[in-house]
């Protein structure tokens, strides 16, 4: 069972896929099990996303990979052009859980403006980043 967010609180849901939704009732961020490789799929609405809310998507984000670790996490930047503090915050949190539990994570497909900001905050150092999501995958199957 899945949790979904619609405005600004959380109620249960039976989506096959755990979503916080955001303004438009879309899924903010998806995951996605493909064998024992997850991936994150935020949507451009993470962008706007506030602190309180992000909070809340976290742990949406979080407790599938508390309850069934995965080797590999790929998050899937190809629909979010820019971000800030608060999802780097998210990509933190899910980086230091899923290293805790021995996995790997890797980002794909970040816009221009996206891998500018991972390198000025010398995030590119920590994580690997791939031109596509295909890429990554096989980078973590490998």
């Amino acid at each position: 069972m899945a949790r979904k967010a619609t405005g600004k609180h959380w109620q249960e849901g039976e989506a096959n896929q755990s979503a916080a939704t955001g303004p438009s009732q879309e899924p903010v961020i998806r995951l996605e099990r493909h064998g024992d490789i997850v991936v994150i799929v935020p949507a451009s609405e993470v962008e706007s996303l506030q602190w309180g809310l992000i909070e809340q998507a976290a742990e949406i984000v979080l407790a599938p990979l508390k309850r069934q670790p995965a080797s590999g996490v790929i998050v899937d930047l190809s629909q979010v052009s820019y971000f800030g503090s608060v999802f780097l915050s998210l990509l933190l949190r899910c980086y230091k859980l899923i290293r805790q539990q021995g996995g790997e994570m890797v980002l794909a497909a970040p816009s221009e403006r996206a891998r500018e900001l991972l390198r000025l905050t010398a995030f590119d150092t920590i994580w690997p980043i791939y031109e596509s999501r295909q890429e990554a995958l096989v980078a973590l199957i490998d």
